[in-house]
């Protein structure tokens, strides 16, 4: 297989890294997204992570310093990678779910996989209209059109949370040529193209793991 792009996501390696306590508090945030579609308040997550016996300060800092969680100035979550707690261009559903909102679209294809269950992704190009489906059943995926692809692009500091670098710049589009029409407008925007199945596939190695418990 031909070696995936290097998107700098890092959100699995990231996530391995975690202490255990850690660990439990982002399986108990991407389990509220996947339940009710939203994420939980923080005095929730200040009190979940108590009663794991850790301290909640030390363990949301350090979900924010590995960048698998972003919190905002007052503390509550804006990103809890693939999930966005406000709605964004892509949009990811599934029998029996909720309605839940992908942080960008390498993030929405990792989410069949992470949950277990096929998923329809609905997303609209940036400065457009033009719409994209996905039908994702794990490492299977059914593209409309044909002809879409993924533009990852990224934008600002590596040191930046991905929410602030890459969530807005990699997203799905119709074809090739109105992914590079958009980069040509965007000359602050680095990146690269990504065919149907590099970008499912890196979809998968960032997201794919993300609920399973280590034993």
């Amino acid at each position: 297989m031909t070696e995936l792009p290097d998107l700098q996501l890092n959100k699995n390696s990231a996530a391995a890294q975690l202490t255990p306590s850690a660990r439990r508090v982002q399986l108990a945030v991407l389990t509220s997204f996947a339940e009710t579609g939203r994420p939980p308040a923080r005095t929730e997550l200040l009190r979940l992570a108590g009663d794991l016996g850790t301290d909640p300060a030390a363990a949301l800092a350090e979900l924010a310093d590995r960048d698998v969680v972003a919190f905002d100035a007052h503390g509550e979550i804006r990103a809890a990678y693939p999930f966005s707690p406000t709605p964004t261009a892509i949009r990811v559903t599934w029998g029996g779910g909720p309605t839940v909102y992908a942080m960008c679209a390498v993030d929405a294809l990792g989410m069949s996989a992470m949950l277990g269950r096929p998923v329809t992704i609905t997303a609209t190009e940036p400065d457009d209209d033009r719409v994209v489906t996905v039908e994702v059943d794990g490492d299977r995926a059914a593209w409309t059109p044909d002809t879409a692809v993924v533009f990852a692009g990224t934008t600002g500091d590596a040191c930046c949370p991905s929410v602030d670098r890459t969530c807005s710049t990699i997203n799905f589009f119709t074809t090739h040529e109105a992914a590079r029409r958009w980069a040509h407008r965007h000359p602050d925007v680095t990146g690269s193209l990504l065919d149907q199945p590099e970008a499912l596939a890196c979809g998968i190695t960032e997201f794919g793991a993300l609920l399973r418990v280590a034993p």
